[in-house]
């Protein structure tokens, strides 16, 4: 038979720090052990947490800190398994709580939500409030700390009844098994069917809301590991999730293309809609007072109908100069050197006298439409060849003149003209971060030329 601390915390919301703690030490069907003390944080209390605790900035001013009831603690937790209603949010918590204060913190773990989804099936929520709700266990300190260790006592009590509790006890503390890493509220066989492919995963509440799109080369291995995490941010999104779904790519080019397009469309709470701020260059033209075409670079995210994309200052520059010696433009409208009234002392000096007055406008302007053209027929248009999400099908990333506009998939089996590339496309958004992305991946885009796609 194991001994079992029965565990509950309260903490000042965001920053996860304890403001109470409440540890019931349970034996062979009795309470041998309590164990409860309010705890000053270090930090202010939200009002939104006073609101569902009752606990006040000024009840835990003279309170100790967690490092003057840590030995407490210990003593409490000694030889028991630790068991708590969504334990990994109060494991992690105090485990956090102790490495800060330089001690090791492990014990074996039980989660009465796992055990109630397992021993009493059927439950339309398996939260505290609702499954004691619905089992007549009565709770009349809710959202405090040792009221809700009672009450997940009590709840104890009624697992301990069911047939399969003890081979239920054993197979969960089985050190391989993942019963007391997966989130609380998702199921066992849910994570167990994720593949170990390249895709993206999606994590819903309960509510099935969705809350995160992550992508990974190994959706199982990624999803598993999100689980370990101890970072305030992703505790809280732990105990939300309830439901995982989702799909395949084939690469992991295209899991970053879906995940992209997934945020954006759907903006989940634990995600970032931008996951990094994009910095890139523009080439960009206009046709100035006089009637001369401009030339020159643009932040990317002011853009307008951009030439072409640059994300490194230095080769964009290289590019501009290029076009510079390549048709005669000039450095001054080409705004490769300011605060000049001609390019004649410039080291870039090709210019045919537009600066000066002695060239026609229209001829200059011209060669400047030459080299637009130029830069538009270089740009890549046609598609990147991917692996396919089985062995019997291929994918494409498809890119239209330097944009981006979705990814496909193809049976092998098929007999595919170039012509009908387009059918398969599953259309996407381009955008400042796919073009990051893609970076890297469009000197290998294969051409389909015109005649094929008419």
């Amino acid at each position: 038979m194991h001994k079992y601390a029965i565990v509950d915390l309260e903490t000042n919301g965001r920053a996860n720090r304890i403001t109470e703690v409440a540890i019931i030490v349970y034996e062979n069907g009795k309470i041998i052990h309590s164990y409860e003390s309010l705890v000053n944080p270090g930090g202010s209390i939200p009002s939104f947490i006073t609101s569902l605790t009752g606990i006040t900035q000024e009840m835990l001013v003279d309170q100790p800190s967690f490092k003057e009831v840590a030995e407490d603690v210990k003593e409490a937790l000694e030889g028991c398994v630790f068991v708590a209603h969504n334990v990994n949010f109060d494991y992690n918590i105090l485990k956090a709580e102790f490495e800060n204060i330089g001690h090791s913190f492990k014990y074996p773990k039980l989660c009465t939500v796992r055990l109630s989804r397992k021993l009493l099936p059927g439950h339309r929520s398996y939260s505290l409030g609702n499954i004691c709700s619905a089992l007549g266990i009565s709770n009349h300190s809710r959202h405090r700390a040792y009221g809700d260790a009672l009450a997940t006592v009590e709840l104890f009590k009624e697992l301990e009844n069911q047939t399969d509790f003890e081979k239920t006890i054993a197979a969960f503390l089985n050190q391989r098994s993942k019963e007391a890493t997966i989130p609380s509220h998702l199921d066992k066989d849910e994570f167990e069917a994720l593949p170990s492919h390249p895709g993206v995963y999606k994590f819903y509440n309960e509510q099935r809301d969705l809350i995160y799109v992550g992508k990974a080369k190994n959706i199982k291995k990624r999803v598993l590991s999100h689980f370990y995490t101890k970072t305030t941010k992703k505790v809280s999104m732990i105990r939300e999730i309830a439901h995982v779904e989702y799909e395949l790519s084939g690469t992991e080019l295209i899991a970053l293309l879906m995940e992209d397009a997934l945020i954006k469309r759907n903006f989940p709470k634990y995600n970032r809609a931008s996951k990094q701020r994009i910095n890139g260059l523009a080439l960009v033209t206009y046709t100035d007072r006089k009637g001369i075409q401009h030339l020159g670079l643009q932040n990317l995210k002011d853009a307008v109908n951009p030439i072409k994309n640059f994300f490194n200052p230095v080769e964009a520059r290289h590019y501009i100069e290029q076009l510079l010696t390549d048709f005669n433009l000039c450095a001054k409208y080409c705004h490769l050197i300011e605060n000049n009234d001609t390019c004649e002392d410039s080291i870039f000096y090709t210019c045919q006298g537009i600066c000066k007055g002695e060239e026609d406008i229209d001829t200059y302007n011209e060669r400047v439409e030459e080299a637009i053209q130029k830069v538009r027929q270089d740009l890549p248009d046609g598609i990147i060849k991917q692996k396919g999400r089985n062995s019997e099908e291929d994918a494409f990333i498809r890119i239209k003149h330097g944009k981006y506009c979705g990814y496909g998939f193809i049976d092998k089996n098929l007999n595919v003209h170039p012509s009908e590339i387009d059918d398969f496309i599953i259309s996407e958004k381009d955008n400042l971060n796919v073009q990051k992305i893609l970076m890297h991946s469009l000197t290998s885009v294969q051409s389909i030329s015109e005649k094929d796609l008419a």
